[in-house]
């Protein structure tokens, strides 16, 4: 067969869609994504930004012979037959689904005179994923671990950068004129989740995701307390920029966590009471943490570590991410110095001195202490 198309409104793209499309590679030379833009739903993103990551996701499984189009106001069906193109492929995963897509099936044929659909069955691991689906994970905490799992990296990202778009935005946008200098957030936000930071290819661990995962854990703590809005948005800017800076500070004697609260205070986002979230900011810092005293501190250094009390899936895959930023250090001073450093943690766990705040050591305190303990056992002695 030359062409082949596939099609819908793809929002997100699931690793459901591109098996479906993989399977269409193997009986076509071609495959056309009809990319479906209706003024009757309300997509996460426009039509052209679902196109580059459609794109974006072929090229990273390295598909040469897939194209994208975006059809508006057609039939995909009959867009293919004017094309040329003689058969839709559509993924089947239940009865729901074969019962609805044998209607459009008759519709495209008899009704509209379009191309004929081949349908295909999903292996089992994907036989629950759709977008709708992966849209309602997004929320609690570890939403993104688990969106993870189901969709290609581009999109992934793309959603990622698309919530923290929206909580940077709603940060500011709660404050007024007189406490933010909204004119260069946009900047901020831009340089926060880029390369140089957040983004960059060489943060495995403090990355996007540790951003997303600390952001969720204030909301949620934020929801179970009486914090004001003032606590809850001095503890997201220092979130923000507490790994802004992460093995780049610009002088030896100064720490990642001090470069990062300098430029917080340099960025003049809060025109107000930009100490705050400075303090926080240096709380993160072993070293500094003892000297600093605020009323929010116990919960900043909950939020920091929350990572430590998660499932052992991701616990377990957390350390491996820390490993590779620490890549440049051979194995064996790693491991020593790793083994170290959870020690200390594990003893103030057991002491009930890592999570100074009730609520974290209620939710993790006995996750984390587990989880050291089998990570110290798999470093081995020292």
């Amino acid at each position: 067969m030359k062409e082949i198309a596939f099609s819908g409104t793809l929002d997100p793209i699931t690793n459901g869609h591109m098996w479906v499309i993989g399977e269409a590679r193997s009986l076509a030379d071609e495959v056309t994504i009809f990319l479906s833009e209706n003024s009757l739903k309300k997509p996460q993103f426009p039509a052209e930004e679902r196109k580059r990551i459609i794109e974006l996701s072929a090229v990273e499984r390295g598909w040469k012979n897939v194209h994208v189009v975006i059809v508006k106001g057609d039939y995909t069906a009959r867009v293919a037959k004017k094309r040329g193109i003689d058969y839709l492929i559509r993924g089947i995963r239940n009865t729901s689904d074969f019962d609805y897509e044998n209607l459009i099936q008759q519709t495209n044929v008899d009704v509209l005179h379009g191309a004929k659909t081949i349908f295909v069955m999903p292996p089992r691991d994907l036989g629950s994923v759709s977008s709708s689906f992966v849209r309602t994970l997004q929320g609690p905490v570890g939403w993104h671990w688990n969106m993870k799992k189901f969709v290609p990296g581009p999109a992934y990202r793309a959603w990622v950068l698309d919530w923290l778009r929206k909580e940077w935005d709603a940060l500011w946008q709660s404050q007024s004129a007189d406490q933010v200098n909204v004119a260069d957030s946009d900047y901020w936000f831009t340089y926060l989740t880029g390369e140089t930071s957040y983004g960059g290819a060489d943060r495995h661990y403090h990355n996007l995701d540790h951003l997303v995962h600390g952001l969720t854990e204030i909301r949620v703590w934020a929801g179970l307390s009486n914090a004001t809005a003032t606590e809850i948005d001095t503890l997201k800017k220092a979130f923000w920029f507490h790994d802004a800076v992460y093995g780049h500070a610009q002088e030896p004697v100064v720490s990642d966590e001090e470069a990062s609260a300098r430029l917080w205070l340099e960025s003049k986002l809060d025109l107000g009471a930009a100490d705050g979230s400075a303090d926080l900011i240096r709380a993160t810092d072993h070293f500094q943490a003892t000297t600093i005293d605020h009323p929010l501190k116990q919960v900043m250094l909950g939020v920091d570590l929350a990572i430590l009390g998660q499932e052992e899936e991701i616990y377990d895959a957390y350390a491996l991410a820390i490993r590779r930023e620490y890549q440049h250090i051979p194995e064996v001073d790693y491991k020593a110095n790793r083994r170290n450093a959870l020690i200390h943690l594990r003893d103030k766990c057991r002491k009930g001195l890592l999570y100074g705040d009730a609520y974290f050591a209620e939710q993790y305190g006995e996750a984390a202490l587990s989880n050291m303990t089998r990570e110290i056992d798999s470093l081995g002695a020292v």
